[in-house]
């Protein structure tokens, strides 16, 4: 199943793709988070069956498909390609950070530079997983079960501070500049998800899936999730000995090469840009850039 959440006359609902249209399924709860809390998703496909009358999806807008997460989990340093790319040793174990759950927007909204820092706002499209039901000390030969399905999450990212990162000395100095690097991501608008969250059965093989990102059109990232350093099972693995994740939580799995700063010569987005996320069995997620 393809689960979205739509807005029409103004107010956002929860649905399911069908067809060319959209079932509405606001009688199994008020957003998707709350679908995937009560454990509905075996209704949604019962309802799916009665063939219920479905809302044209051309009178809709798609919004991001989890717009309240307890949390995104964002996993760095994590394609062995982009590694190279930004000359980073392998990590011996995943690296992540939680990113603003207010910065996230949905397929065709803006992303807006943010004024202070507008020169260096760089793309990272990353395969992600939302989460089913609780999951803590969950070991990787069980952690998909916990999974609900996937959707796409675009990383963008302020890199005004990267550099710094590399040149900082002493104890605090390499700590503040990862921390304001870690800051240019949570700029609003700097996280784009969607455009639904493809239930875990649409999907066949979670660590074999084509990215491609584009820059008006032209190709900057593409890759496939089998170049993950740690796969999906690992990160919900290794991260739920920390967290208790919850239904509708988020992870990010990284992103890989083809990023803006680690071309020659660098390139960064500009307003007027559009930018495109797609993954295989996922979809595509669009965004353009403004001032």
């Amino acid at each position: 199943m393809r689960l979205v959440t739509f807005e029409i006359a103004g107010q956002p609902r929860p649905g399911v793709l069908a067809g060319d249209g959209i079932v509405d399924l606001r009688a199994l709860g008020a957003d998707l988070r709350g679908i995937l809390q009560s454990g509905s998703l075996e209704r949604v496909q019962s309802m799916l069956k009665s063939a219920p009358a479905a809302i044209p999806a051309k009178s809709a807008r798609l919004l991001a498909p989890i717009q309240n997460p307890g949390m995104v989990l964002s996993c760095g340093m994590n394609y062995y390609e982009h590694l190279k790319e930004m000359k980073t040793p392998v990590p011996q174990k995943p690296a992540a950070f939680t990113k603003s759950v207010a910065s996230i927007i949905g397929p065709g909204e803006p992303i807006v530079l943010p004024p202070s820092n507008p020169a260096m706002v760089d793309w990272e499209g990353e395969f992600s997983v939302v989460i089913g039901k609780p999951c803590h000390r969950v070991a990787a030969a069980a952690a998909l079960d916990y999974v609900a399905g996937y959707t796409i999450v675009n990383d963008v990212s302020a890199r005004d501070w990267v550099a710094p990162i590399f040149s900082s000395t002493g104890v605090m100095g390499p700590i503040h500049a990862w921390e304001h690097n870690l800051l240019g991501k949570m700029f609003p608008t700097f996280c784009p998800m969607g455009p639904a969250l493809v239930t875990r059965d649409e999907v066949p093989d979670p660590n074999h899936l084509r990215l491609t990102t584009r820059l008006n059109g032209k190709a900057m990232q593409s890759s496939n999730t089998d170049d993950l350093v740690f796969n999906v099972a690992q990160l919900i693995e290794y991260y739920s000995q920390f967290y208790r994740f919850l239904p509708g939580d988020v992870i990010t799995t990284g992103s890989p090469s083809g990023v803006g700063y680690g071309r020659n010569p660098k390139l960064f987005m500009r307003a007027g840009d559009v930018i495109e996320v797609e993954v295989e069995h996922i979809g595509l997620l669009r965004n353009p850039v403004v001032s």
